[in-house]
């Protein structure tokens, strides 16, 4: 992995875009090794006590999909105040062309995560474009772009109608249109249900949906605007077969255990990179697109 003072450039508003550069945050910087922090792991919704050793072997191996494809990867350091939580990196910052918006999540023990990425990103020669603050609370595992100038933000239990608001009345004037999505209650407030855990842009025309638990609004929409619509397996819902990383050029990073929809994307066409993600990803409930920032996509 590079280290962190490369000078970085950067963009953003694409999904599907080759994948150029892109931050990760390992389960050692946050934390998966210290046993203070592993002691939370039932007030943050994992499902076991997490294997460390385990969980990081699995995250160097997504980490090595991400090389072989060309990308630059660098690893968020440490910080006293993350949690377990911090390796789903995708959620407490977002990449605009305009530089970085640093995110409130909605999830307490979150909360220092977004100023992290913005300190980190700016040692890089990333700036921060804005900040979402109080009453907003936004996650940006609900934020989808449609296209260069179309975002999707999923309105649910971790972003609330403040956080869309503050997002709209920052990009609007920047040419950018920002839609709102309902998401369902799911299982409640204490699980992660993200707009990016029911669909996942795979190419500029195709998305992966949950479809079952869409909005059906949310499927109107994307009808509307001309997308084809590919659907998972629906025995592989628990273990997050809609969250898949586009890499560009029809290239897709998955989950391993998810071996029918895996399948049913290479026949239709997409090259399927997989790494084991029993401990690291299905544990937490964050799969490929969770792990990563992406910072710059060409």
């Amino acid at each position: 992995m590079s280290d962190v003072t490369t000078q970085l450039q950067f963009n953003g508003h694409s999904m599907v875009g080759r994948l150029r550069r892109v931050a990760v945050c390992s389960p050692r910087a946050a934390g998966w090794n210290q046993p203070e922090r592993v002691a939370r792991w039932r007030d943050l919704g994992f499902h076991h006590e997490p294997d460390f050793s385990k969980a990081q072997a699995q995250h160097d191996q997504l980490c090595a999909e991400l090389v072989n494809v060309g990308a630059e990867v660098f690893d968020l350091p440490p910080a006293p105040d993350l949690s377990l939580d911090a390796v789903y990196a995708h959620d407490a910052s977002f990449a605009t062309d305009f530089g970085l918006i640093v995110m409130r999540p909605g999830k307490p023990n979150r909360l220092g995560e977004g100023r992290h990425h913005g300190s980190v990103c700016r040692r890089v020669g990333i700036p921060t474009l804005a900040e979402v603050v109080a009453p907003g609370a936004i996650e940006a595992g609900d934020m989808l772009w449609l296209d260069a100038k179309t975002l999707l933000i999923g309105r649910s239990y971790r972003t609330n109608a403040a956080g869309i608001a503050q997002i709209r009345q920052l990009l609007a004037p920047r040419g950018v249109e920002v839609l709102s999505a309902p998401l369902p209650h799911g299982l409640g407030p204490s699980t992660c249900l993200h707009l990016m855990s029911l669909m996942s842009m795979l190419d500029e025309r195709t998305v992966l949906v949950d479809s079952a638990w869409l909005a059906v609004e949310t499927v109107e929409l994307l009808n509307g605007r001309g997308f084809d619509l590919t659907g998972i397996d629906p025995s592989e819902r628990e273990t997050l077969a809609c969250n898949v990383l586009a890499l560009g050029g029809k290239r897709l990073v998955a989950l391993g255990e998810n071996r029918r929809t895996n399948d049913h994307l290479r026949q239709a066409g997409f090259d399927v990179r997989t790494f084991a993600g029993s401990e690291l990803c299905i544990n937490g409930g964050g799969g490929p697109t969770c792990l990563t920032r992406p910072l710059l996509r060409d």
